[in-house]
């Protein structure tokens, strides 16, 4: 693999779960991929090797959703994978793992949350998991420069791009949202040279609506 100096990141939300398929909060419950899911794996990880996309290092959420997503890439680039918690999805608390509707009768939204409420009474409120995603993109910089895959989830994933975009938490969810749909992803390119993040392309592989 020609190396590079910089870094080229590729951070991809996991294929359908079978808590995305029956509406439930998932957050650090643990739902495998559904039938959808793995088929959607399978259709990234065939264009990626025919498009000769291969990373230095696969890095996933232990989390299965994501890690058998990261599992049927790494299988078809011959790549081994990296588990990491860091990486998880944010703890909802209890909601995790309720059907939403059950969510919103036992613990209804309050009309008002600041960035420091948790989610789910117990659960990490939005400055926390920004704080955690800034934590996992100081472990990926301070890797050797070259081209990465990082397996995760929608929630975390939004504010890894907060983090590198400079972009801050808004209280009751106001302010920028970046959609990942089921193995959506975005490719980000960091300079240490100059300590720039370029956001290079935002990639919706099973939407067809727009």
């Amino acid at each position: 693999m020609e190396s590079i100096d910089f870094y080229q990141i590729y951070f991809l939300r996991h294929g359908e779960s079978t808590g995305n398929a029956n509406g439930y909060h998932q957050g650090q419950s643990d739902f495998p991929l559904s039938e959808k899911g793995v088929q959607q794996a399978q259709q990234l990880a065939s264009r990626w090797k025919a498009e000769g996309i291969f990373f230095n290092k696969i890095i996933s959420s232990p989390l299965s959703r994501a890690r058998q997503t990261a599992e049927i890439i790494a299988q078809a680039l011959s790549m081994p994978i990296e588990c990491d918690p860091i990486w998880m999805e944010r703890d909802a608390g209890l909601l995790s793992g309720l059907h939403a509707e059950e969510a919103k009768k036992r613990y209804p939204r309050p009309d008002f949350m600041s960035v420091y409420d948790k989610i789910g009474k117990t659960g990490e409120s939005q400055w926390e998991l920004f704080l955690r995603a800034g934590k996992a993109v100081d472990t990926l910089i301070k890797r050797e420069t070259g081209r990465y895959l990082v397996v995760s989830h929608g929630g975390i994933l939004n504010m890894v791009l907060y983090v590198t975009l400079g972009i801050f938490p808004q209280p009751n969810f106001y302010g920028a949202q970046f959609l990942f749909t089921n193995t959506g992803y975005a490719v980000l390119h960091f300079y240490p040279q100059t300590h720039n993040w370029l956001l290079v392309e935002l990639s919706h592989p099973t939407r067809k609506d727009f």
